[in-house]
């Protein structure tokens, strides 16, 4: 199954502004941010911590609505999801 992922800032200086992903059928969030890993150089140390736990920094959204990376890190994702990766934001 194909998913899109969305990333900004940093994260979209890592991973490329848009980019589709191909996934096994009943893949989860988590498998997801483990593909992103494992074919982009520079993903992994950006968005994980050393213990391979998802940095408290990292904000995601699946299909525009905000997930909680504590709990849903396995949700399982569909054909034609949407997955958007944020930095820290700040502003003034």
């Amino acid at each position: 199954m194909k998913i899109k992922v969305l990333a900004f800032a940093a994260f979209g200086g890592i991973l490329g502004r848009e980019r589709e992903v191909e996934l096994e059928e009943e893949a989860s969030v988590k498998d997801l941010l483990d593909e992103l890993a494992s074919i982009v150089p520079g993903f992994r140390e950006a968005a994980f911590e050393p213990s391979g736990i998802l940095r408290d920094y990292v904000l995601l959204m699946v299909n525009r609505k905000r997930i909680d990376p504590e709990r849903d890190l396995s949700r399982i994702l569909v054909e034609g999801d949407e997955l958007a990766i944020f930095p820290p934001l700040a502003g003034g």
